[in-house]
């Protein structure tokens, strides 16, 4: 996911005429590197598997340099720095299309099927309803709904569904509730009603998934600052490395699933608007359109540099929280 990341960039950085130094996968010591006779740049193995980058020319330095990043239209910069996001979106989605075409069955739907044998919605709720709203938030299939009660359902839900044709509002629909990561949620008391696979349902459903994903990960990252989660909640690349051997065990299709939640992750926490990430950047040469001159490389290098030590702090207390945890166990 690391190699997909820095492709996008490098990639968009070639077609845009920016110089490069070099490609690495990896942060340190480089264990295996070469330099290609043809374009000079160089392609490195780094020996720590927590990162890796694009250098290009002139990036973070003034350069006179006619392909220097710098030298570039702040649009095709733009379009640099969000390439490795966009890649790792990608190939989330891309993932997504095969978890949802190769799974056998059919594709849940938002329309009821039946209830549980102790479910508690069906006060309201009735077979054949389609829910088309939880709370404000639109749904589209069984697989949004589901995602959306179990966020939200902590609470009694105000619930938008179609029955027999018309719509109405059920107000304070209540679920059970269940406890995870400290956190309480909204369990799903209801099976749906599922639908045969063709081309237009699998892409439906694929962008559906995609989408309902990069919603988790926001409301994830909101919900941990507002103190939903406790630090228990977070992992690191340990911690993450363990839930990839779990969900291995468990089947290909979870395996594949968390993949893609990695890779979506990957995509939307590097556009945060913070130093050190593709957001970060991106933020800096907006601030340069807005007004029409680039900040100066040295305040930018600085805000970096320190969003750097913060990320990396952040990530060796993260990795000692969750090599504690294995200890325990």
């Amino acid at each position: 996911m690391i190699f997909i990341h820095e492709l996008g960039h490098y990639l968009t950085a070639r077609a845009c005429g920016v110089g490069i130094n070099e490609f690495a996968i990896g942060m340190g010591p480089k264990i295996l590197s070469h330099v290609s006779r043809k374009s000079g740049i160089r392609y490195s193995l780094r020996l720590l598997p927590i990162g890796g980058f694009v250098s290009m020319v002139g990036e973070d330095e003034d350069s006179a340099a006619d392909n220097a990043f710098g030298k570039a239209k702040p649009y095709k910069r733009m379009i640099i720095i969000v390439a490795g996001a966009f890649m790792n979106l990608l190939l989330g989605v891309l993932i997504m299309m095969i978890i949802v075409s190769t799974s056998s069955g059919l594709l849940a739907t938002n329309v009821i099927g039946a209830f549980d044998e102790d479910a508690v919605s069906n006060q309201q709720l009735m077979v054949n309803d389609k829910i088309i709203k939880v709370g404000n938030k639109r749904v589209y299939t069984g697989y949004d709904c589901y995602y959306e009660i179990m966020n939200r359902g902590d609470k009694a839900l105000d619930l938008t569904v179609i029955r027999d044709g018309e719509k109405i509002v059920l107000h304070d629909v209540v679920f059970n509730t269940f406890e995870e990561s400290g956190a309480t949620f909204g369990e799903v008391d209801f099976v749906p009603f599922g639908e045969q696979k063709t081309v237009g349902r699998v892409l439906k459903h694929t962008w559906v998934r995609s989408v309902s994903t990069v919603r988790m990960i926001w409301d994830s990252l909101i919900d941990l600052v507002r103190g939903r989660y406790g630090f228990e909640a977070v992992s690191g690349p340990v911690g993450i490395t363990g839930a990839i051997g779990t969900a291995a065990e468990a089947g290909t299709t979870n395996l594949l699933y968390l993949c893609a939640v990695i890779a979506i992750n990957l995509g939307v926490v590097n556009l945060l608007p913070l130093p050190a990430l593709d957001g970060g950047r991106f933020v800096f040469i907006l601030i340069e359109l807005i007004r029409g001159k680039p900040v100066k490389k040295e305040v930018e290098g600085y805000v970096h540099f320190v969003g750097i030590i913060v990320l990396m702090a952040f990530m060796l207390i993260v990795t000692f929280k969750d090599v504690w945890t294995i200890f325990r166990k």
